[in-house]
């Protein structure tokens, strides 16, 4: 008599590999502690967009400390908010956030919306930390895409090495497929999707040895195979505008006191570039300049 075939176990879904791997082995952040309120989180994920981790723990900290509500940080002036931000990169977003601050302490009884469409009207708030908000402070389900997350779904999903450009509708698709529909547990997933991207599956060397979701992975079954789709464009930095402007702004930062042009004149040797980003600075509202001719940080209410 033929022996039957050895029939394997069906593998379970992404989710259920990846949630008893995060509950166990996510990083201990400050922010996903006990008690941090949704306040809380809203300032973390301003401060991540485009920022490592270990940069803004203890800028996060000190601000939660100084600013525990939105009021407290409403109340501050434009130049305090400068100087707290410090060197995260982007000080526009602080900008945003003090003025989204404002909103909630106003017209949202000082409580941050746990509404997508709600969050999304206040300022700097986009689709992203719309959703990264009613997910991660309120445990709404909602798919939360970033480039940690889009990787993670490009490989185990779709047998690609890596994610290519954004694609803004598919991507939420993706996502939202592979949640399950109780809602603490959805947004338990993202925050997994998000950190196996950012600790296991990463950009180069990914350790799939001790992936929790390679036996769902669809890249792993199929041997890594290199990707060859298009690829977004590397973003220089030196030499940009956006040196140039963080280098001014660094002089405005470390001083009290309201600066000569020369001052700022010194810190970069393109006077052309230096004149345009100073002038970008002012119009942003990051800096200012007084009657006389000097120039210190924005210090806009």
């Amino acid at each position: 008599m033929a022996r039957s075939a050895t029939v394997a176990p069906p593998v379970p879904p992404l989710a259920d590999l990846i949630l008893p791997w995060f509950d166990a082995q996510a990083r201990d952040l400050p922010w996903r502690r006990a008690g941090t309120t949704p306040w809380g989180v809203m300032v973390s994920e301003f401060m991540l967009q485009q920022t490592p981790v270990a940069r803004v723990e203890p800028v996060w900290t000190r601000w939660m400390t100084d600013w525990p509500l939105p009021s407290a940080l409403a109340a501050a002036s434009r130049a305090d908010v400068l100087r707290a931000w410090g060197k995260l990169g982007y000080p526009r977003r602080a900008v945003r956030l003090h003025e989204a601050a404002r909103v909630i302490a106003t017209e949202h009884d000082d409580v941050v919306p746990s509404d997508v469409d709600i969050l999304e009207t206040l300022p700097g708030v986009g689709s992203y930390t719309a959703r990264a908000v009613a997910a991660f402070a309120y445990r709404r389900r909602c798919p939360v895409v970033d480039t940690n997350v889009r990787r993670v779904v490009a490989r185990a999903v779709h047998g690609r090495g890596a994610a290519g450009p954004a694609r803004t509708k598919a991507d939420l698709v993706d996502v939202e497929a592979l949640l399950p529909a109780d809602e603490p547990a959805a947004a338990r997933v993202c925050a997994g999707l998000m950190e196996l991207g950012a600790v296991i599956c990463t950009a180069r060397n990914p350790l799939c040895g001790v992936c929790p979701a390679r036996g769902a992975c669809a890249w792993h079954a199929a041997g890594h195979p290199a990707y060859t789709g298009p690829r977004r464009p590397p973003q220089g930095y030196a030499g940009t505008d956006r040196q140039v402007r963080g280098r001014l702004l660094d002089v405005l930062r470390d001083t009290s006191m309201p600066v000569e042009k020369a001052v700022l004149d010194a810190v970069w040797s393109d006077a052309a570039q230096r004149d345009r980003c100073l002038d970008s600075l002012l119009v942003d509202g990051l800096a200012e300049q007084l009657a006389d001719g000097r120039f210190r940080l924005g210090c806009a209410p």
